[in-house]
């Protein structure tokens, strides 16, 4: 899946929780946010914060269909919440896929 696909992808099932999302799917849509959000972090912070709520949900459906793919609940990323919680989540993410 390229770039452009991944965000396409997650952009039109923003708020779907249901199904999968494979890894390139996954973590091309983290280096867009994150990119996107430096960027307008510099040119004027509000802008970021603005930005970076606005992809929250399109952000937790994509996890959630990520770690479905890896045959765990959308739920596990509750643990997020701690700080060790998120080093569990991102070692989930990175495992293979069951489908």
């Amino acid at each position: 899946m390229s770039f452009q696909d991944a965000i396409k992808v997650c952009l039109q099932k923003y708020a779907d929780f249901s199904g999968n999302a494979k890894r390139p799917e996954f973590w091309w849509w983290i280096v867009f946010c994150i990119i996107i959000s430096a960027v307008l972090n510099m040119i004027l912070p509000i802008i970021g914060g603005v930005f970076s709520l606005a992809v929250l949900l399109p952000s937790l459906s994509v996890g959630a269909r990520r770690l479905h793919d890896t045959g765990r609940s959308g739920w596990w990323q509750l643990i997020g919440i701690t700080g060790i919680g998120v080093l569990v989540l991102i070692f989930f993410w990175a495992q293979k896929g069951k489908s």
